[in-house]
């Protein structure tokens, strides 16, 4: 079972990022983008290069309405830690190198390259949306930013919509929708930035891989 199908199985998170879209739909250039709409995006992106570090509060609504909720530990480059609250079982810890989900209950654990993750584009040492993402949608007005993305390369499928407070200049929402037009949404509180977690919280146990001889 590849990755995106795994984590749809048995991640929230994770699997909010991994949904694949439609195939028909295209990138926006950055010359059809108006002024005001380029100004987003370029918010966002020194929003996110304008700390090393991020913790906070999470709510996670699925598209079947299960509400799970949590906190997570961002520590760039590469290093990210979402507890889900029980009754939700899962852990989701990324050490730079690697992604790896477990199962509290059932002792089971996966992982991933990070690199074959839609992780790696939040947790780059250094962030331009313009260039590193295809834009697909951008939104402004009412006081938040909403600005789709998808991974420029094709290398990862899915869709994240990005919703920015420009009020409080900070990240409120992920949002993704499926091909179905499913929607999971992710709701962030209590930001702090300029907080570095203990690096404990980053180290993962990377099982090794069998030998095919």
């Amino acid at each position: 079972m590849n990755f995106a199908n795994r984590i749809c199985r048995n991640l929230c998170f994770v699997a909010a990022m991994v949904l694949v879209v439609t195939a028909a739909t295209r990138p926006l250039l950055a010359s059809s983008l108006s002024a005001e709409e380029i100004s987003a995006v370029d918010e966002l992106s020194s929003y996110f290069n304008g700390f090393k570090s991020l913790q906070g509060e999470f709510t996670q609504v699925s598209p079947q309405g299960r509400v799970s909720t949590g906190v997570f530990f961002l520590s760039k480059p590469g290093r990210l830690r979402f507890e889900y609250a029980p009754p939700n079982p899962f852990l989701v810890v990324s050490d730079g190198s690697w992604v790896v989900i477990e199962n509290r209950k059932q002792k089971t654990t996966d992982q991933y390259p990070l690199a074959a993750t839609p992780l790696k584009l939040l947790l780059s040492e250094e962030i331009n949306l313009m260039k590193e993402a295809d834009i697909k949608s951008v939104e402004t007005g009412e006081g938040v930013s909403t600005i789709a993305v998808e991974d420029r390369n094709r290398a990862i499928p899915g869709r994240l919509v990005l919703v920015f407070d420009t009020n409080r200049k900070e990240l409120a929402q992920w949002i993704v929708e499926d091909a179905k037009g499913k929607r999971t949404t992710i709701s962030l509180a209590n930001l702090e930035t300029g907080v570095e977690p203990d690096p404990k919280l980053f180290v993962v146990k990377i099982a090794k891989r069998k030998s095919n001889r």
